[in-house]
């Protein structure tokens, strides 16, 4: 394979992880707009610019703290068994071809799943269509399944979280202000939720733009732009890549998933200012918790669960659970399904390219 087409193949996965990184903002928008919306404490236009600050914001954390759920986006696949050296392109070319195909698989569930208005993981849908592509060019083996089970196991349990806390955080509000009129609560939560929804924001951009800097990272290795760190498995991942994938999602998040907005914010349950600011806090904690520590979790689970749990306040049958099921569903369908598009795209690009 000439330089020259190793190279543009490299290019075309960083170009359409940014496509990618674009489509998880548009499509997740509703995460840490829909409550604030749908209590009409912002317009859509508002919220979303500044949801999209938010998103952009973040990429301080990486360039000045933690790039840990990036470091683990590379670590899917088993890349330290590739020695790449001077002139041997071959199993780089194979690992650019998986993560193009992943990348193309998570971009077509967005589209799928923004058509039929379902919040679905982004991240679930890039994780699976790069195990599915990973698989069929180097069989089982070629992923990490200690890695993939342990963002299994966050799948499943942070949205339990998410729902335990909006349960319980909006239990305690509702405590706390019980002698206060409905609408002396509604004043004050209004600016709260002003707060909640910024810090919701940030949370998204937090975990969710550090997910494509992964990618990018693992193509910029295959390339041999990017070494490890000194004494280390990690990859280097610079400051420019930080800002590139935060960019790409706030930009985005600018543009807004209408459809998603609609579910996230009224057919799930009924929102006050009060539920929108407990749902928001909830989810955001629960985020930057795992963030922190480098687990990939999608954030759309965990403020769909808080909506959840902040419904079921008030009491189970204020939410309407057969919206909620399909929701579910969808959740668990996305890593399979992500996979077979990966798979196939891979059977395809390998073929052409």
């Amino acid at each position: 394979m000439a330089i020259e087409q190793f190279l543009y193949l490299g290019s075309a996965v960083i170009a359409l992880a940014l496509v990618f990184d674009f489509t998880n903002g548009f499509h997740d928008s509703a995460n840490a707009i829909a409550t604030v919306v749908s209590t009409k404490v912002l317009s859509p236009g508002k919220a979303v610019a500044m949801a999209a600050f938010f998103n952009l914001l973040a990429a301080l954390v990486g360039i000045f703290g933690s790039v840990s759920v990036a470091l683990t986006m590379t670590k899917i696949l088993h890349l330290e068994n590739a020695n790449f050296g001077i002139g041997e392109y071959e199993q780089a070319h194979i690992i650019l071809i998986v993560m193009l195909a992943g990348v193309v698989a998570a971009i077509a569930w967005n589209l799928i799943t923004w058509i039929f208005g379902l919040p679905t993981s982004s991240s679930h849908a890039l994780i699976g269509g790069i195990m599915g592509a990973g698989m069929i060019a180097a069989g089982i083996g070629a992923v990490q399944w200690l890695t993939i089970l342990e963002i299994v196991f966050f799948m499943i349990v942070s949205p339990l979280v998410g729902m335990l806390c909006g349960f319980l955080l909006m239990t305690c509000v509702l405590w706390i202000v019980r002698k206060r009129t409905p609408r002396s609560v509604d004043k004050h939560f209004k600016k709260l939720q002003l707060v909640s929804a910024s810090l919701f924001s940030f949370s998204h951009g937090l975990n969710d733009a550090q997910k494509t800097m992964g990618i990018i990272a693992t193509a910029l290795w295959c390339m041999g732009w990017y070494g490890l760190e000194a004494g280390s498995d990690d990859i280097h991942i610079d400051a420019l890549v930080i800002l590139a994938a935060n960019i790409a999602i706030a930009l985005g998040t600018l543009m807004g998933g209408w459809r998603i907005v609609k579910t996230m914010g009224s057919k799930i349950t009924k929102l006050d200012p009060v539920h929108g600011f407990a749902a928001e806090t909830a989810g955001a904690g629960a985020i930057i918790g795992t963030s922190l520590i480098g687990i990939p979790i999608s954030t759309t689970h965990v403020i769909s669960s808080s909506i959840i749990g902040v419904g079921a306040t008030r009491r189970m049958s204020a939410v309407r659970w057969g919206v909620a099921r399909s929701i579910v569903w969808a959740w668990f369908l996305t890593i399979p399904c992500a996979a077979l598009v990966g798979a196939l795209t891979y059977f395809v690009g390998a073929a052409l390219l």
